[in-house]
């Protein structure tokens, strides 16, 4: 017999690549309905099917949810990186900004780290301030490059910093 997690998984594979439908919510609901409403995986699971649907106004309540029951360190930063783009999606910017900015802070060794600056970049600029978007993006993206780390974390800086 295959385990939840893995019949999640498995949903999620078969509608990789393609348009996640009425189908797909019926079937991540049907297998959350096993866990129950008070379980914070399953509400999560059935949040993300919405939002993969392109109905992140009924996401949003069930990623609350999920986070309020409380996710497990692999899922939670998932969980607000996706309500924070539901909430972009929405134009409610400034929740999402808050949502995101308070996960940068504390996912600081993440391994969404990148994720949430990705995430943090995209709000700041749907906020009307894509400099400073566009400096978060930078300082992600200055530790993967070969070289060039001082100058480009200065240049990044230097975008986000107040005009004087």
């Amino acid at each position: 017999m295959t385990s939840w997690e893995e019949r999640i998984d498995a949903v999620w594979a078969d509608a990789a690549g393609g348009a996640v439908d009425d189908e797909v919510i019926e079937r991540i609901d049907a297998l959350a309905a096993e866990r129950g409403t008070d379980d914070a995986r399953a509400e999560f699971e059935r949040a993300g099917a919405r939002d993969s649907a392109g109905r992140p106004e009924e996401a949003v309540a069930l990623y609350r949810r999920a986070l309020e029951l409380g996710l497990d360190e692999e899922h939670r930063p998932q969980a607000v990186i996706q309500l924070a783009s539901s909430l972009r999606n929405l134009g409610e910017n400034e929740e999402a900004l808050a949502l995101i900015t308070a996960e940068q802070d504390n996912a600081k060794d993440s391994p969404y780290g990148d994720a949430i600056a990705a995430m943090h970049a995209l709000v700041l600029a749907s906020s009307g301030r894509p400099t400073e978007g566009l400096s978060v993006a930078l300082l992600a993206l200055v530790p993967h490059l070969p070289r060039y780390h001082r100058s480009m974390t200065a240049y990044a800086r230097e975008l986000a910093a107040p005009p004087r």
